[in-house]
């Protein structure tokens, strides 16, 4: 469990009280499960890119922190990256 200060320090990073959470539901997701983070990556930064145009520079820092956390643990290898596709 995550104490308040973490929780705190989560939502100014990340929007999210807990990232870890956050990031667990994704491994449930039908985009993870057929092509990885690689997908989930690109759609935060997405995400962030139409945040930045509408001039909400908060939300898409916290969406590329988000894809920096995801892009962090798969390089950790605690995330699959891509799926192969054939």
């Amino acid at each position: 469990m995550q104490t308040s200060s973490q929780q705190d320090r989560n939502f100014e990073m990340y929007g999210v009280n807990d990232i870890d959470s956050y990031v667990e539901r994704l491994v449930e997701t039908t985009t993870y499960k057929y092509d990885g983070v690689s997908m989930i990556i690109a759609g935060l930064m997405s995400d962030a890119q139409e945040q930045l145009e509408s001039g909400d520079n908060e939300g898409a820092r916290k969406n590329l922190n988000i894809a920096k956390n995801i892009l962090f643990r798969a390089a950790n290898n605690d995330l699959t990256f891509s799926r192969n596709k054939r």
